[in-house]
């Protein structure tokens, strides 16, 4: 086997993949004039580095808030007169593994803190490139542990059903959304591929997944959602690798919208759990990858089959995605279904069966020039264009009035009843409509604030 190196694959993110030049310290695209740099050795090849930066840090430390204002309630809790013995043992270990976490997240992330990068919310705009606001640091933190630390059972099915897919060597091979890396490191290991690359856009779970597969272990909390016992609160995991992996396996930092690679550049690409998540259309996400591919190269889905888009008529059944796989430059792929379990941690009560979906599609013509991924629209890039009047625009538009209007009344005096007769003075409903109307909403506002 000849490895292929990883400059030889990427390009640069930016234009129209231009061939980046290496340096001492990431790499740079001589026709943007731009520096990608590396945490701890994994390129980081975002459209704009600045800008992605930036917004991993605020996400890193919007958790370690979110981690300050548990430990918050916990301590509040404690200070509880009537505590059992048993409660306050539990919520006192639990007080100090929250501390510790803080600490062992701050440390794995370390590499985040790079001198000068400043983000660009300009540039930003610009490419119409931005992370997903449903997606934070630890979105996918539980991943971590089934991967690296749980036992091999859910691990080892999933590898199963990818060979099984796969026809043949899968030579140069990109795992894309790759998430904590077990699948990929698994297909590494397994197979003769002389290069595999490992692509997410998350660097919590790529900065974890090099050092453990390098040959480190790394102790982590794992926060069960349903503890089986009390000592399940709080469990302090080793995540480690059977043994440390053998050359040719590469990480890169990157959103799955603008890979940064060269045409053509792989035999083989592996989407695990990835297509249905994309707030992409699903046939430019299929030509996308038909441009990475070789001729004849092969792609391998497995996953999840739960398209969620807000319009009905892209929330894809079997026989359409297969059809759309078809009509972007692969043959007609056959899809498999495979019930396994899901998420099952040995110290949670929670965990599921899931019907996961796999198939092989050959790639046996070119498509097009694909469409630059665009997050968001002209009108909020530019700033020039009329801001459209969607229907959402105008509930959200007369609702924050509503509420505004609710929340001037709450002066400390005031009851339900009394603001609702304001309501009625100022014809704006019925003392009747308007009562349960404020009721609701200060519900909400009183849940949200027992929630922190």
């Amino acid at each position: 086997m000849t490895e292929t190196s990883l400059s030889a694959l990427i390009a640069c993110p930016r234009c129209d993949r231009t061939p980046l030049d290496q340096g001492e310290d990431g790499y740079r695209c001589p026709a943007c004039d731009v520096d990608f740099p590396a945490l701890s050795g994994i390129p980081w090849l975002f459209a704009d580095p600045g800008a992605a930066l930036g917004e991993w840090r605020g996400k890193l430390h919007f958790s370690l808030r979110q981690l300050d204002r548990e430990r918050a309630r916990i301590a509040r809790s404690l200070g509880a007169q009537s505590l059992s013995a048993a409660a306050r043992a539990r919520l006192q270990a639990l007080a100090d593994a929250t501390a510790s976490h803080a600490d062992r997240l701050k440390a794995l992330l370390a590499p985040l803190d790079l001198d000068g990068m400043a983000a660009s919310h300009e540039t930003y705009l610009a490419l119409r490139t931005r992370m997903p606001s449903d997606q934070g640091l630890t979105t996918y933190y539980n991943n971590v542990h089934r991967d690296w630390s749980w036992g091999d059972e859910e691990n080892a099915l999933a590898l199963q059903i990818v060979q099984d897919a796969a026809a043949g060597p899968t030579g140069r091979t990109l795992v894309l959304g790759a998430g904590a890396g077990r699948l990929a490191y698994d297909l590494h290991m397994h197979s003769e591929s002389d290069t595999t690359v490992v692509l997410d856009f998350n660097p919590m779970l790529l900065l974890l997944a090099q050092r453990i597969t390098q040959g480190e272990s790394v102790e982590l909390y794992e926060f069960p959602i349903a503890p089986r016992t009390t000592q399940d609160q709080a469990v302090l995991r080793t995540l480690a690798a059977g043994r440390p992996a053998r050359d040719g396996l590469h990480y890169v930092l990157a959103d799955a919208h603008r890979p940064p690679f060269a045409k053509g550049s792989f035999d083989t690409i592996v989407t695990p759990w990835l297509i249905d998540i994309l707030p992409e259309k699903f046939d430019v996400l299929c030509a996308r990858l038909n441009t990475l591919l070789r001729d004849g190269g092969q792609w391998i889905n497995f996953g999840s089959l739960s398209f969620h888009a807000a319009d009905p008529a892209l929330r894809y059944g079997p026989e359409e995605t297969a059809q759309i796989v078809a009509q972007n430059g692969f043959d007609a792929p056959t899809l498999s279904e495979t019930r396994i379990p899901y998420m099952c941690s040995p110290a949670s009560r929670h965990g599921r069966q899931e019907l996961v979906v796999s198939w092989r599609a050959q790639k046996i013509a070119s498509v097009k020039k694909v469409p630059r991924h665009e997050a968001l629209p002209d009108w909020l890039v530019r700033g020039k264009e009329p801001v459209p009047l969607f229907d959402a625009f105008k509930m959200q538009a007369m609702s924050t009035r509503v509420h505004a209007f609710i929340m001037s009344l709450i002066d400390g005096r005031r009851s339900v009843k009394d603001m609702a007769a304001v309501f009625a003075e100022q014809k704006l409903m019925s003392k009747d409509e308007a009562e349960p109307a404020i009721r609701a909403f200060l519900i909400k506002m009183y849940e949200d604030s027992q929630r922190g």
